[in-house]
């Protein structure tokens, strides 16, 4: 696969040049937003590399699709509980919910 907008590195796919991953601006593209409305999100981004973005995502979809199934799984596969990575944090939150649920009529 090979575009002058995408370039792979670390395991990803990048607008070319930039930081932004190709996941983002499928992601937007997939919830129906336009090239202009994702550029608002990404004003670092040209019309022109938001539109190749999207023209090699349609021409790699099936491979692309796989990607972010992929890095889905591995995202939810590593994530920790936020009761036992902070269970401080978890206990305040708590407090708050039941709280807040005490003060509704």
């Amino acid at each position: 696969m090979h575009s002058e907008y995408i370039e792979q590195r670390h395991g990803g796919y990048y607008i070319a040049g930039t930081r932004i991953s190709l996941d983002s601006v499928v992601y937007s593209f997939n919830e129906g937003q336009s090239p202009e409305a994702i550029q608002e999100d990404f004003p670092s981004l040209k019309r022109s590399q938001i539109y190749g973005a999207i023209a090699f995502y349609l021409d790699y979809q099936a491979a692309i699709d796989r990607h972010l199934a992929e890095t889905e799984r591995e995202f939810e596969g590593k994530a920790i509980p936020l009761e036992q990575e902070n269970p401080a944090l978890w206990e305040r939150l708590q407090l708050a919910k039941a709280k807040m649920g005490e003060s509704r009529p």
